[in-house]
């Protein structure tokens, strides 16, 4: 029988924090069965091994991350949503940088990933749909503010940024470059 409290979701709950605190290498069994409080066999009633958990962490992540978007541009559109998302984003990577580690590179060609994966595509699409943009422009799009928010958050989680004046106006500049190549509304 399972140990009373002890869940699925509550399992995970504990990869994160370890994830958080000691990094993504740091996720085994081991680790999270001794802050759970119980021997690593007793695991298995609620993860089939550490690649299970390791997926279980990384579809949280993408749904956390999702929610965090969709609150951004939530009653915002054009230029104004494109901003908000992104900046939610950045605002994710830097304040979870090894929760964020944990998200699949291309989470919509893994079953596993895939459902999760399109929410958050639909979520960025909302942002971008006041242009109308037909699909391969639209791929572009997203490609591209996908690479400019990761690159900068990356680099700003892992002290890449050692110059002087502020991040935030530099990420600012950022969104207004990715905006012009978006077509006039």
């Amino acid at each position: 029988m399972p140990r009373a409290g002890l869940t699925q979701a509550r399992v995970v709950d504990v990869a994160i924090a370890l994830v958080d605190e000691r990094g993504l290498a740091a996720l085994t069994l081991a680790a999270v069965a001794e802050r759970c409080g119980v021997a690593a066999p007793s695991l298995y009633k609620h993860v089939s091994n550490i690649a299970d958990l390791r997926t279980l962490v990384g579809v949280r992540v993408i749904q956390e991350m999702t929610g965090e978007l969709a609150t951004a541009i939530s009653g915002r559109s054009g230029a104004d949503a494109v901003a908000s998302l992104m900046w939610a984003y950045r605002d994710y990577v830097t304040e979870h940088p090894a929760r964020y580690a944990a998200m699949p590179v291309d989470p919509l060609h893994q079953p596993e990933f895939a459902e999760a994966g399109r929410r958050m595509l639909e979520v960025i699409q909302a942002a971008l749909r006041p242009w109308d943009l037909d699909e391969p422009n639209l791929i572009h799009a997203i490609r591209t503010a996908r690479v400019i928010v990761h690159g900068f958050a990356s680099l700003e989680a892992a002290g890449g940024f050692g110059l002087p004046h502020g991040l935030d106006e530099t990420f600012e500049r950022v969104i207004r470059m990715f905006l012009t190549t978006l077509p006039e509304l």
